[in-house]
């Protein structure tokens, strides 16, 4: 995908902002649930998750490459337990819906993705980052991974409500 660009609603952006807001200082985390049409990802929900880094989290990502080893401070890492993304994953497929993505705040810091976040990231999913300055959510850019494992700005194109995308 090179020009691609994600669909949103109003409302998933102020949840994402809103979960930044209330987990500060430490990183927020969540998954885009949604669609995908040729170049254009529809996110259909936003399912918060609870930031499980913590020591071992730590050890397990101590071996990606070219990441210096990280501390367990949330304030600056997060991760999605396995456990939480597979049950996620089963219950989008039941619904014939995927896992689109991964948001997660950079607090007091840009919404630039960081040498971990690069490491970490599948290069089918939006990574929508959103900075939370001194507690206030500001800049939210979205983030997909091109060519040569390098980070590439994705369209945040945001759609109005209709009936059917509120359907459960």
């Amino acid at each position: 995908m090179n020009s691609s660009r994600i669909e949103v609603r109003l409302e998933h952006l102020q949840q994402i902002r809103i979960h930044g807001e209330r987990t500060y200082p430490e990183e927020c985390c969540g998954l885009l649930i949604g669609k995908i049409n040729k170049n254009c990802k529809i996110l259909t929900e936003v399912w918060e998750t609870e930031n499980s880094w913590d020591e071992e989290a730590a050890e397990s990502f101590a071996e990606c490459e070219g990441v210096p080893r990280r501390d367990t401070s949330k304030r600056r890492n997060f991760s999605i337990a396995p456990r939480v993304m597979l049950q996620a994953q089963k219950t989008v497929r039941d619904r014939q819906l995927k896992i689109i993505g991964i948001y997660h705040s950079h607090p007091d810091y840009p919404a630039e993705p960081s040498e971990f976040d690069r490491a970490i990231a599948h290069q089918q999913y939006s990574y929508i980052i959103v900075s939370v300055a001194q507690g206030r959510a500001a800049t939210l850019k979205s983030w997909t991974l091109g060519d040569r494992d390098r980070f590439q700005p994705e369209e945040i194109v945001t759609v109005k409500t209709t009936a059917n995308q509120n359907e459960p």
